[in-house]
C-alpha cells in the first residue's frame, strides 16, 4: 500500500486503486466484508465481459476504493454508522430520516472524492 496525502496518524495508508491492493486493505480493516467485495467484483467482471466494456470494472474500483477509505478512516466510519443506524430506526416520514440519508450520501461522496 502506498502512503498518501490523505493518511492521518493511526490510520492505514490509502491503498493503490487496484483490485489486489484494495482486497489486501479490506482484509486488514474489515475482513468480514471480503465475500461481499469478491461477489461484486465477479459481477462487475461478468458485466464487463458481456458488455465488452471496462465501465463495470471501473465502477467496482470506485465503489470499493470508497468503501476501503471509509473503513480506514475512523471519522468517516463513525459518521456512516450513525447515519445507517438512523436510517434503520427512524420513520421515513421523520425529517431526521432525510437528514440521515443526506449524511450517508455525504460520507460516500467524501470517500469517493478522496480516492478519485
Amino acid at each position: 500500500m502506498s502512503a498518501s496525502a490523505g493518511h492521518h496518524e493511526g490510520e492505514l495508508p490509502r491503498p493503490e486503486r487496484s483490485p489486489d491492493a484494495l482486497r489486501l486493505a479490506l482484509a486488514r480493516l474489515a475482513p468480514h466484508r471480503l465475500a461481499e467485495m469478491e461477489r461484486q467484483k465477479n459481477e462487475a467482471f461478468q458485466l464487463a465481459a458481456q458488455a465488452g466494456s471496462l465501465g463495470p470494472i471501473r465502477g467496482w474500483l470506485t465503489i470499493w476504493a470508497g468503501e476501503v477509505e471509509i473503513e480506514r478512516r475512523p471519522d468517516l466510519l463513525a459518521r456512516r454508522r450513525e447515519a445507517e443506524h438512523a436510517l434503520q430506526t427512524l420513520d421515513r416520514r421523520d425529517p431526521a430520516w432525510a437528514a440521515a440519508r443526506e449524511a450517508l450520501l455525504t460520507v460516500l461522496a467524501e470517500a469517493r472524492e478522496a480516492t478519485a
